[in-house]
């Protein structure tokens, strides 16, 4: 878990773990995001993880499949386009 930071919502500051891991290539395109991993690994309920979820596919960064989950979408570079 990491320490939070009491003035930030919690689920801004986890996609902001999320966005570092993406960016970094630790989550490669296509990887599932679990909630319930993430709620487990952050120590928070389910619906501070749909916050992170939500906000993440706004910006284009996961794409969510009903019945199959949420995924790291695939970057321009990685696509070829």
């Amino acid at each position: 878990m990491i320490e939070f930071d009491p003035t930030q919502p919690k689920w801004v500051q986890i996609a902001d773990v999320i966005r570092q891991r993406i960016a970094s290539g630790a989550l490669p395109a296509h990887s599932l995001i679990s909630e319930v991993r993430l709620e487990q690994e952050f120590g928070v309920a389910r619906t501070t993880v749909r916050k992170v979820t939500a906000a993440l596919r706004k910006e284009g960064l996961i794409t969510t499949t009903p019945g199959m989950g949420s995924f790291v979408a695939a970057r321009p570079e990685e696509t070829g386009n």
